[in-house]
């Protein structure tokens, strides 16, 4: 049997890493297995689904390199993939349902049947519907009444009265009990299919496998189970993915900061590494390995080490594993995914990047080694660029200015540095040793104090290549503030 995975979001928004999880557990499965992964559009929601939801959602995917073997864009065996272009199958299907009395047909409006709730449980009983208490509205008044505005008999299915039970991959076994939930609508007055009834047609008709989602879709699973009978369809087996908290042990949310693809992508996050972190947020790799590519991910994943409880979206972590992979990758790579960020924060033209394009690739290898997330790369350049003001009220700094041997190694180092006419890191380097030999200060004093006078900070990258980088007229500049202090 084919494994056959799939991802199914509802295009209402951005691509939460909730979604995104789920999206790469499927797509793992599936990789795993060398089965398929499939994409579905779940857009019957027509006041919120957009297509610029829609577009965003694949776009984010894209980004994640999570590709998909059947869906939009790509088309498949088993398609249409949007819900919006399959509403005559769930009709016909629905019908079917009808007719071997597993399901019948209603002529009753919201209002109706929110009355009817508001009825039972007021009187202490479950507000759950059966067709006693809707055939009243089976009148041939009102089946007129619908036709005349253009509506469809509301399609209910009719609940069997007993227990159901579930094996899920993940949770374990899950029982149902008997009187759970009533009937329950499969096609509304509109015409559009419920969540439920569309799901278990969509599943069935392209042959879903396996069934990988959040838990909080767990309570929609007894439905769905029945409808499945209704049919006489094999069940998908079904594996409840654990939801993920912040680190206040609450849910996720905006609260906790970004919390889609689309901002870790915009704040300069590497897929790779959103990725490798995402995998990681309820199971674990069989060594406890923590840096995986997209092939030892597939290789390594498999449902028997999805932890069950919730996992905590830890943004420390992440960023830590977002510098591993800024500092591993091709320079060049990352000098084409920085440039966007340098433009934006002002501090070089997208002009001035490219014709500054081998200063910039030496400075950008030299800052990304302390580089979290690519928008801090723009802050890291600007010491060898931006002017600055330096404190010579500093008491920290003045400390080590005034040690013994300092002032006189930063002019001696100034002297040689003006009559650099090579310059290069070599040089630098050269000239320090030169100008620390024969003033001989403390080392720490002077590399603190030089650091401080050329870069405004007291710590940061190689100070060698910084000074390189910095340049010998604008070094110049700064070390002749201090000198005339």
């Amino acid at each position: 049997m084919e494994v056959r995975t799939r991802f199914a979001p509802s295009p209402t928004g951005f691509l939460h890493v909730g979604g995104a999880r789920t999206a790469l557990f499927n797509y793992l499965f599936a990789r795993k297995h060398n089965g398929k992964f499939i994409l579905r559009i779940e857009d019957t929601d027509v006041e919120r689904s957009t297509k610029e939801s829609e577009d965003q959602l694949i776009d984010a995917l894209t980004w994640l390199g999570l590709d998909w073997d059947e869906g939009p864009n790509v088309g498949g065996s088993y398609g249409p993939y949007r819900q919006t272009e399959r509403t005559e199958i769930y009709l016909q299907k629905a019908k079917e349902l009808v007719e071997q009395g597993k399901a019948y047909e209603c002529y009753v409006y919201p209002e109706e049947m929110e009355s009817i709730r508001e009825e039972l449980l007021s009187q202490g009983k479950a507000p759950h519907y059966n067709y006693d208490m809707l055939k009243v509205y089976n009148t041939e008044e009102r089946k007129k009444e619908y036709k005349e505005k253009g509506l469809t008999p509301v399609i209910f299915f009719k609940m069997p009265r007993k227990d159901y039970k579930l094996n899920d991959l993940i949770k374990g076994p899950v029982i149902f009990k008997e009187g759970s939930v009533g009937d329950f609508i499969l096609i509304r007055s509109n015409g559009f299919p419920t969540y439920n009834y569309a799901v278990v047609i969509d599943d069935m008709m392209m042959k879903i496998t396996h069934v990988i989602r959040g838990d909080d879709h767990l309570s929609n699973t007894l439905r769905q189970v029945a409808i499945y009978e209704a049919f006489n369809s094999e069940l998908p087996e079904f594996a409840h993915v654990s939801m993920i908290l912040g680190p206040d042990g609450k849910k996720l949310s905006k609260r906790h900061g970004a919390t889609s693809a689309e901002e870790f992508r915009n704040r300069g996050y590497l897929p790779e590494s959103v990725v490798n972190f995402l995998a990681l947020l309820g199971w674990s790799h069989p060594e406890g390995k923590e840096l995986l590519d997209i092939n030892e991910l597939i290789e390594n994943f498999g449902l028997e080490r999805v932890n069950s409880s919730a996992a905590v979206f830890d943004d420390v972590k992440l960023k830590w594993m977002n510098g591993n992979y800024i500092r591993s990758a091709k320079l060049d790579r990352i000098y084409k995914l920085s440039i966007p960020f340098i433009v934006q924060s002002g501090i070089l033209t997208e002009e001035q990047c490219e014709n500054n394009k081998k200063w910039l690739l030496e400075a950008i290898e030299l800052v990304r080694t302390s580089s979290e997330e690519l928008n801090d790369i723009p802050n890291e350049l600007k010491i060898f660029i931006e002017d600055f003001k330096i404190n010579m009220e500093d008491e920290e700094f003045i400390g080590y200015l005034n040690d013994e041997g300092v002032k006189e190694a930063i002019k001696q180092a100034y002297k040689l540095f003006l009559n650099d006419d090579e310059w290069t890191s070599d040089s630098v380097l050269e000239n320090l040793k030169i100008a620390m030999k024969e003033n001989k200060p403390k080392k720490k004093s002077f590399y603190m104090a030089l650091r401080k006078t050329l870069t405004n900070e007291f710590h940061g990258p190689d100070l060698v290549k910084s000074i390189h980088l910095i340049g010998r007229a604008r070094a110049l500049e700064r070390f002749e503030r201090v000198i005339e202090y």
